[in-house]
């Protein structure tokens, strides 16, 4: 039996389409379920319920999954490390981030890695929640990183860090001089808000209907950056995770204040691809980022640390 075509099976069972595993393993859809059908010869038991749309695994396609992923996994970690032994070349690592995090901590974060790791690669890309996971799923990137993170049947999330949200306005807004705010006082408030069918704005307005505040959102949008647009304008008042703030504080074009209200934080996290062992270099940045999960200075970032390995 040969590995390729178990690579193929496990990538069936992972996204639910032999087209898309077909295309990921440089094959033809017939070509990856003749594998298959090959496979099933060959153990002598129907493994996938092609009936379905998705398709589903049977009862014995569960039990042959899961030893055949420790398989296929154990093969690529043993690629990997013959790949990090023998290639002299720069390493580069992929990571797909959300916006906000990216923009407020992560570009410290990478230029403090290349500072300690000047033969390394580390490439960001940012994108719109839903496509990190679409990029760590399909292995497009090594690594996500993203707010409230979940596990699923193909990714695996770990915490990263837990960041304070507050109220962000102009300087103009009559709150600009208030030291602290209750919810209470939000009630009925112009507000910019996120888009409803993000978790943050689920999470903010479960905060705020507990507390009685109703909303008055007169403007939404799908990312952090935008929204702080709209507030430097005055647009209204808005719930943003402190650390995206910095920039807008320090050029003095935003005001941020403190909620009494304990709790009230987005979690952010990194997702990877489930039973898929990271490269070396990808898991050394990932050791780095975890290191600096509430370093919120880039001087300190950029301070030479030691590496994982190095």
């Amino acid at each position: 039996m040969q590995l390729k075509a178990l690579k193929v099976f496990c990538d069936i069972v992972e996204q639910r389409s032999f087209s898309e595993a077909a295309a990921e393993n440089g094959v033809s859809q017939s070509a990856a379920s003749q594998m298959v059908s090959h496979v099933e010869e060959q153990v002598g038991a129907k493994l996938i319920d092609r009936s379905q749309r998705p398709i589903a695994l049977l009862p014995a396609g569960e039990l042959f999954y899961r030893g055949c992923r420790k398989i296929v996994a154990q093969f690529e970690s043993l690629e990997n490390e013959l790949h990090d032994f023998t290639s002299s070349e720069s390493s580069q690592v992929s990571v797909a981030s959300i916006y906000s995090v990216g923009l407020s901590h992560l570009n410290s974060v990478v230029q403090g890695y290349l500072a300690n790791s000047p033969n390394s690669n580390v490439h960001v890309e940012y994108q719109h929640p839903d496509r990190v996971y679409q990029l760590v799923d399909r292995g497009q990137v090594q690594i996500g990183i993203v707010s409230y993170p979940r596990d699923s049947r193909g990714i695996t999330a770990t915490k990263w860090r837990e960041e304070e949200i507050a109220v962000a306005c102009s300087p103009e807004h009559p709150f600009a001089h208030r030291e602290s705010l209750k919810l209470s006082e939000l009630h009925g408030q112009p507000m910019v808000g996120y888009d409803e069918r993000l978790r943050i704005w689920e999470e903010i307005d479960r905060v705020l209907t507990h507390a009685g505040a109703e909303t008055n959102v007169v403007m939404r949008f799908d990312n952090t950056e935008t929204m702080k647009r709209a507030l430097e304008i005055n647009a209204g008042i808005g719930l943003l995770p402190s650390p995206t703030l910095r920039r807008e504080i320090d050029a003095g074009t935003l005001v941020k204040i403190p909620l009494e209200a304990p709790g009230l934080i987005r979690p952010v996290g990194v997702i990877q691809r489930r039973g898929k062992p990271l490269p070396l270099e990808a898991t050394r940045f990932l050791e780095f980022l975890q290191q600096h999960s509430r370093v919120e200075d880039s001087e300190e970032v950029t301070k030479p640390v030691p590496l994982a390995g190095s």
